[in-house]
């Protein structure tokens, strides 16, 4: 075995092996914003590892790679992103037999950059998401289609995946309310998302504009203003929604969507498992991130206990 890897070492140096195992891993992968992520991940690190001659792909190195990463400054959301891409690939060269499993071993097993707290991101307030939804130009057959895109990311908490998925079938009107039914979201996880009455009235007049019938909800408007058959790209949907962003003066991104929608539903009552279960979240502690859930110092639950001194009942307030 230890030939192999030796030979699989001489072979990634020039290109043919590491390019082969690199394919497997990204094949591998249907997001296509992680495969995006990954590849240039791991193009980085083959640049990094062919630079010092001698080099083995090893736990050591991965490690020695990591403090280089971190001593240029980046992110540890960053860092672990390019070290999940790493592991993926060792594991791919020792299922291939490229590499000694005791080495894919010791290279999974490589510490990633340590997070302190938990990155809250952003949300936009009630009165910045109505100056979203009202910033598009809807004298135009554009500014029409990204008026309902915006409808459906703040209305509903899409992903932007999910939403560039949506198909005319998904919507539907159940009990007499308007739905997403049957989306497939992250994780192969199905569910059912109500959406707002404004949000629908965006759609349909999206729909209605375009001449869409069936298929694919939202796509390309050309320079012309002609609606193209093909569907636009999670990329496409982060470009929209920056640009609008822009017009505003915020600076949000498609899923800073998502944590608005989670934020005005609380600030609105709505309950925390209906909240989680409109984003798909498999956990509700993903949930209460979302929304920045910290101590409330104002109305803390030791208020809502009912007990004053001496044992005699209180009302809760």
């Amino acid at each position: 075995m230890a030939s192999t890897v030796v030979a699989a070492h001489e072979q990634n140096r020039s290109g043919n092996g590491w390019k082969i195992v690199t394919d497997l891993v990204l094949d591998g992968i249907s997001s296509r914003h992680t495969r995006r992520a990954y590849s240039q991940a791991l193009d980085e690190f083959l640049i990094w590892f062919r630079d010092e001659s001698g080099r083995q792909f090893n736990k050591a190195a991965v490690q020695k790679y990591r403090t280089e990463l971190e001593t240029k400054g980046l992110a540890p959301s960053s860092i672990n992103v390019r070290l999940s891409a790493i592991r993926r690939l060792a594991l791919e060269a020792c299922d291939n037999g490229l590499l000694d499993p005791e080495l894919a071993a010791g290279i999974a097993r490589a510490k990633g950059a340590k997070r302190s707290g938990v990155r809250l991101g952003h949300w936009l307030t009630a009165e910045q998401t109505q100056a979203l939804l009202a910033a598009p130009d809807l004298t135009t057959i554009k500014g029409i289609r990204d008026s309902a895109l915006l409808a459906l990311l703040l209305g509903s908490g899409l992903r932007r995946a999910e939403l560039t998925a949506l198909s005319v079938a998904h919507i539907q009107q159940r009990d007499g309310r308007w739905l997403i039914v049957d989306l497939i979201g992250k994780h192969g996880r199905i569910r059912n998302i109500p959406i707002p009455l404004w949000a629908h009235v965006a759609v349909i007049r999206w729909r209605t504009v375009a001449g869409i019938q069936e298929g694919t909800l939202f796509r390309r408007v050309t320079r012309h203003g002609a609606v193209a058959p093909q569907g636009i790209s999670p990329q496409a949907v982060f470009g929209i929604v920056t640009s609008y962003a822009k017009q505003i003066g915020v600076e949000v991104s498609p899923h800073d969507m998502r944590r608005t929608f989670a934020k005005l539903a609380h600030m609105g009552h709505a309950p925390l498992e209906q909240i989680q279960l409109s984003l798909g979240h498999a956990s509700v502690v993903t949930t209460e991130i979302y929304l920045g859930v910290k101590q409330n110092l104002y109305d803390a639950p030791c208020d809502r206990l009912g007990i004053a001194p001496g044992g005699n009942a209180a009302h809760a307030g």
